[in-house]
């Protein structure tokens, strides 16, 4: 059964899902409609539909210029078998010691590395995205300097894969967190198939408020590898949450955002250590001062 999409962009939220919901009255009506923000500090929000049926074109032309968004972008999807096409694609991706892989690769674990399973099901996180390869390369990196740590916090977890990296290395007290509650399953879940169930507490959290991850506090290491704008709003709970010495590895940053991060955080009370690119993706390492 072919499958259609239909996408198109416009400015603001409240537009955005008034498209969204319009387009789910449209005939023949879409199996599934997603409203997006662009993750790049345009103001942008993306809308698209899935359908089984090739969509109403001059419909959806009236809704765009009825909601002032740019016009749709109608394509025909192949039928694809998006798991056996994610495992071809996704090779094991190595971090220094870090070696991230998925069950189908096990026969391709290389001797004296650190191994991560992530099934390539869950495709952030795996480490072949630029920001979490540059947060285990940060680690790597701390870790060749002789950096140690007993508490350590993984902020917008998403797979836990950073968490269960410091886990790998370190025994102690470390905590993932994240604001979606399916984020936190897909870490529990990733540390059972690790063999490393309750060695990282999980939690459903915003930033740091959840009364576990005060208990800990104050951290040798947090991670934070979410975007920019929760970066900034983040920076004073990030600091209050470290200790004088401790390290933040910080990501989802794009590369022309970096220096407005690190801006903020010289203003709390942080030296910048490294600034890193992989692509289009910046990561910090940040240290807090005395």
């Amino acid at each position: 059964m072919p499958t259609f999409t239909a996408l198109t962009t416009l400015t603001g939220k409240k537009a955005a899902e008034g498209l969204g919901e319009a387009m789910e009255r449209l005939d023949p009506e879409p199996t599934g409609v997603g409203v997006f923000e662009v993750e790049d500090g345009s103001g942008l929000w993306e809308v698209g539909g899935y359908f089984t049926e090739t969509p109403d074109e001059t419909a959806l032309a009236v809704l765009a210029a009825a909601f002032e968004a740019k016009p749709f972008v109608v394509s025909e999807l192949p039928e694809t078998d998006w798991v056996a096409h994610v495992r071809r694609e996704l090779a094991p991706v190595e971090a220094g010691r870090f070696f991230v892989y998925g069950s189908h690769d096990t026969d391709k674990l290389p001797e004296g590395r650190i191994p991560l399973l992530i099934e390539a099901a869950m495709a952030f996180g795996t480490g072949h995205h630029g920001t979490t390869l540059g947060c285990l390369k940060a680690l790597d990196k701390l870790l060749n300097e002789g950096f140690t740590a007993t508490k350590v916090a993984d902020i917008g977890c998403g797979t836990a894969v950073l968490a269960m990296a410091a886990a790998r290395v370190w025994e102690g007290e470390i905590i993932a967190s994240d604001i979606d509650e399916v984020a936190v399953d897909v870490a529990e879940a990733n540390l059972k198939a690790n063999g490393m169930s309750g060695q990282v507490r999980c939690v459903e959290a915003a930033g740091f408020d959840h009364p576990e991850l005060s208990a800990i506090a104050p951290y040798d290491l947090i991670f934070a590898n979410i975007l920019k704008g929760p970066l900034v709003a983040l920076s004073p709970e990030i600091g209050a949450n470290l200790r004088v010495g401790g390290h933040a590895i910080l990501s989802g940053i794009l590369n022309e955002q970096a220096d407005d991060v690190i801006s903020v955080y010289l203003q709390n009370g942080f030296n910048l250590e490294q600034n890193s690119q992989i692509g289009e993706w910046t990561t910090l390492v940040l240290s807090k001062q005395g």
